[in-house]
Order: structure tokens, then sequence, then C-alpha cells
């Protein structure tokens, strides 16, 4: 049998063993790449940023274009995937953000870096920036009002509870204090206009805030983000205890479910920003194509959505049927989850701010 046959049965029949049929950093199906250095499977976009690591992205090799030695083949026959996650995953804090393929590339490359590069969660390296209870830098933040990024101090406190930022760096008195139990952190890259930008949403006076940060550095910008989830973890395992890890970790930091335009009529919002609550099905809340009958609006509004809740309905339009098909299905995805005792707070609260 010709070497090359013979050498690609073999690796076929290697990425067949359990773990090796997803990308070890990733979890991206049928990794198409392999790293003879580490004895890992990964996709062709992890494959990218394996190659820009020194010392163990020269040996990454596609498993059908590239030329594998008889050694190199035994190597990752007695590696793989499962293996190796055992010696560079083994001691990943539960609150760290494992990416996933749908994430950003700050997250992926810093998430790779982190295992094999610096080598944090194998237990041989010092207590890591993350998970020291507080942090204090500067960060990028996009002005309100013109837009314009400027250099700014923010400081997060475990013993507080609290995010703040000074817009001097010797403030006395801090711009805002954010409490911890009430953010959430998102990497928005294209959204934010940088490749590390990061949005941090808030509630304060019942109100939703966003604050848009980048930092030049992507494992600086990453560790900030991990420090938040490392001290909401810590608040709701007292806030919650009798919970396990398992049942805490979903209550952390998401990503947004959808993000886009659509455009509104009926009533005008009392308010500066439209916002709806969505509770669970069984108490009035409901999602479903079209407006009512007679509704005045602008033009032939053919995919249109009207949100009821208890209070009033929302409506809106979309451009496409499939944009409207979409939406629906991320409301309804959303009305049909149990509510929380913490979501029937926030329920109480629009009802009365509203």
């Amino acid at each position: 049998m010709p070497g090359n046959e013979r050498v690609s049965r073999l690796l076929k029949e290697i990425i067949q063993k359990p773990g090796n049929d997803a990308c070890a950093d990733c979890g991206a199906p049928d990794p198409s790449w392999g790293s003879c250095s580490l004895g890992v499977f990964i996709c062709v976009q992890c494959s990218g940023i394996h190659r820009n690591i020194p010392n163990i992205g020269m040996k990454v090799k596609s498993l059908s274009l590239s030329r594998w030695e008889d050694q190199e083949v035994k190597f990752m026959a007695e590696n793989g995937n499962e293996l190796m996650k055992q010696k560079y995953e083994a001691f990943v804090p539960v609150y760290y953000y494992k990416p996933t393929h749908k994430d950003c590339q700050v997250l992926r490359e810093q998430w790779i870096r982190a295992k094999y590069e610096r080598k944090e969660f194998t237990g041989e390296g010092k207590k890591q920036t993350y998970e020291e209870g507080t942090r204090d830098g500067m960060l990028m933040k996009r002005g309100r009002d013109n837009g314009q990024f400027l250099n700014r101090r923010f400081v997060l406190s475990e013993r507080e509870g609290t995010l703040k930022y000074f817009t001097k760096y010797d403030a006395k008195e801090p711009k805002a204090v954010i409490k911890v139990d009430s953010i959430n952190a998102a990497f928005q890259p294209e959204k934010i206009g940088n490749p590390n930008g990061l949005q941090i949403t808030y509630l304060k006076d019942y109100n939703t805030r966003n604050i848009f940060l980048y930092h030049d550095n992507g494992k600086e910008i990453v560790d900030w983000f991990n420090s938040i989830r490392a001290i909401q973890l810590h608040y709701l395992k007292v806030a919650f205890p009798g919970a396990n890890d398992a049942e805490l970790m979903p209550k952390l930091t998401r990503n947004f479910l959808k993000e886009g335009y659509m455009e509104k009529t009926g009533p005008r919002d009392a308010f500066a920003k439209g916002e709806a609550f969505l509770g669970h099905q069984d108490h009035g809340y409901r999602a479903s194509p079209g407006l009512p009958a007679g509704t005045h609006c602008n033009g032939a509004w053919q995919h249109g959505i009207t949100i009821v809740t208890p209070e009033r309905s929302f409506l809106f339009t979309c451009e496409t049927e499939v944009e409207q098909q979409d939406w629906l299905k991320h409301f309804n995805d959303v009305i049909s989850i149990q509510m929380s005792p913490q979501e029937y707070s926030m329920e109480a609260m629009f009802r009365h701010k509203h």
C-alpha cells in the first residue's frame, strides 16, 4: 500500500477514537488538522492560532494535504484529545469561560494560549490574576456622547461586589459603581469595532445600561472577563448555598441570544429606552407572527411580530420572513423557560417602573 494511503487510513482510524472527532480547543465537529507537537486534533480555525504560537506551532498539519511521518502518526495515536485534555485542562476553574467554535477570535486564542503556551491549568503555575478577587487597571471606554474611546481606570472588587470606573487614574470618586451581580459581559468585536471589544450590560435605576470597552492586549481583556465571572460565581454561591456548580454556571455572563434591528410601531414608549420583560407563557406572555388588524404603520409591514405581555403589546416588523422567523424562535425559546425567583423580582420591578 502506498505510504500516503496507509497514513491516511491510520489517521482516519485514530480520529474515530472518543474525543478525537471534535476540535480539542473549540469543539467544532470533524477536525481536519492535527498538532504533531501536542497530539491533538483541531479545526482549521484553531490550527491558525496554533501556528502563531512559538514552540507548538511548527508542527501543525492538515490530515489530508500534509505529509505525515510514521513517528508523528504514532504520537497522535498514543495521545489524542481526551488524554491531552486531562493534562492541559486538569485545573480549569469552573467559572473560566471555555469558548466554542461560535465565539470570537480573542476568546479562542487566549484559551489556546492559556492551555498550551502559559500552561495555566496544569497545576504547575502560580495563582492566576483572575483568581485574586480584585483587579485594577486601565481599559479603553467609549464615550456616551461622541463615541470616542478614552483610557479609563476600572476597579473590580470581590469584597465590595462592585465594578467601578474613574475618569482619571487618580480620581478620588468613581464615575460609576456597578454591582457585579447585575452585570452581563459579552464580547462584541464587530459591534465595538475592535477585535478585543467587550460589552458590559448592567442595571441602573431599573434601566439597562451598556459600557463598551477594549484593551489592545487580548490576554488582559479576557482576564478581565474571567475575573468578573469568578466574582459572580462567588456571590452566587453565597446567595444559593445549596446549589452546585452546574446549576450556577448558566447564571454567569451569557452571550446574547440575538441582536439586530426591527422597526417598532404602536404606543409611544413612556421611557427613554424601549425594554420589554419576557416572562413565562403561563403568565400571559406570548410571541406570534403578524400585527393586529387595523394597526397603523408606514408602508406594507408583511413580516410583523406581536409580543404580548400582561400589561401591553409590543409591535415589531422585520425586513424579511427569515429574520421574522428567527426572532420568533428566540422569543418563544425564552418564553418557554420557567422563571427563577430573581426573574420574578425583575418582573415586579418592571411593572413598578412602567
